[in-house]
């Protein structure tokens, strides 16, 4: 298993149009599971409706772990896409 923290530094923090890129990249990966989480809560990264759940305001420390084929690959391109988008 492959895992990196990230503190959101968006101001709007994670609204709906980077969750939804980011959903869809984390689905992108096949053979490997990714999950967020913050605020004690934890959930599946391709669901995008999950991800707008959990309420993710500006200043909040997100956990992403990714697990399988493409672990390597997968916390590379979502750590390089949280830093551009938030």
């Amino acid at each position: 298993m492959k895992q990196f923290n990230y503190t959101i530094k968006d101001a709007l923090g994670f609204h709906a149009r980077p969750a939804g890129k980011f959903s869809k990249l984390a689905k992108s990966f096949e053979d490997t599971t990714v999950t967020l989480s913050a605020n004690g809560k934890s959930v599946n990264a391709g669901q995008l409706m999950k991800l707008m759940g959990m309420g993710i305001k500006q200043g909040t420390e997100i956990t992403i772990a990714c697990e399988g084929a493409k672990e390597e690959e997968a916390a590379e391109k979502l750590q390089a896409f949280l830093e551009a988008e938030l």
